[in-house]
């Protein structure tokens, strides 16, 4: 049986929040619209699992064919994105340093992300957009110096992110990132929302990322340098983790950069980001329109 699976959607141009059920997607946006406006205040409340399980009793709204998936957190405050965070990750630098002390993190915009099955954009301004295959961590209850023993309490669900990277705007400048890992419509979230249940659901999933079927990235999140805990601690030390929050966990070895030469996407590309028992975020690829 399926997880419960919490979604954003668009259809007919009105934007709703949805559980994906037999046959298609429930629509929540009919039945909850006062209680909670969007799957924020759901979060919130801690009310994922009986929004789920009230959609499961009602038949599908409409047909997932039909609709267009959205990032599955509306306008999240943070997406807050770890860099370096396997131990092959790290080795790829070739750098001669042992593991970081700390983790390397950096923010990213809610526009530089678009939803399952809509195109990621290779940008006028580079043919280097590459793809990052990650577990995403949403956050469901506030707090500022969280220890790492409550910690998982803190996290409402779990998603997929392919954190795509302009690889040449990333350096840029010498001490940032930030512009090669913002240009609009490069990454993607999703395809949906599994409620976080317990330290057994995260603490080992396989993760992989395959391009034109092709197996690019193949790891387990039991191998992460940072751990769940230790993220939600050490970034709940200098900002506050409100619900919606978006931790993104790092990626995997087996970049396009780091092939000789290097593959990056190109129009007509297809990506997949896979986890067990989470799902499968797909997205093709687009020059920007002119």
């Amino acid at each position: 049986m399926a997880p419960p699976r919490l979604a954003s959607f668009s259809v007919n141009g009105s934007q709703k929040d949805g559980a994906v059920v037999e046959g298609g997607i429930g629509d929540l946006s009919a039945h909850f619209a006062k209680e909670y406006p969007t799957i924020r205040e759901a979060i919130a409340a801690g009310a994922l699992v009986k929004l789920a399980e009230d959609a499961a009793r009602r038949s599908p709204d409409h047909a997932l064919d039909a609709i267009i998936w959205q990032p599955p957190i509306p306008a999240p405050e943070k997406i807050i994105c770890i860099g370096v965070n396997y131990p092959d990750r790290n080795a790829e630098y070739k750098d001669g340093q042992d593991a970081p002390t700390y983790p390397s993190m950096f923010m990213r915009t809610p526009r530089s992300f678009v939803g399952h099955l809509t195109p990621l954009v290779r940008p006028h301004a580079s043919t280097q957009l590459d793809y990052e295959g990650e577990l995403v961590l949403v956050i469901g209850k506030a707090g500022r110096h969280i220890p790492e023993s409550a910690a998982l309490d803190h996290i409402a669900a779990v998603t997929l992110c392919n954190e795509g990277t302009i690889r040449d705007w990333v350096r840029h400048a010498k001490f940032n990132v930030t512009q090669g890992k913002n240009f609009d419509s490069t990454g993607s979230l999703g395809p949906w929302l599994v409620p976080y249940t317990d330290e057994k659901q995260i603490a080992d999933i396989r993760l992989t990322t395959r391009v034109n079927g092709e197996t690019r990235q193949d790891d387990r999140t039991g191998r992460l340098i940072f751990g769940f805990r230790y993220l939600i601690n050490y970034i709940s030390t200098f900002t506050t983790l409100v619900p919606g929050d978006v931790i993104v966990t790092g990626t995997p070895t087996g970049a396009g950069a780091r092939f000789d030469p290097p593959r990056y996407l190109k129009p007509g590309d297809v990506v997949e980001v896979e986890a067990e028992n989470i799902g499968l975020l797909r997205n093709g690829v687009i020059d920007e329109a002119s």
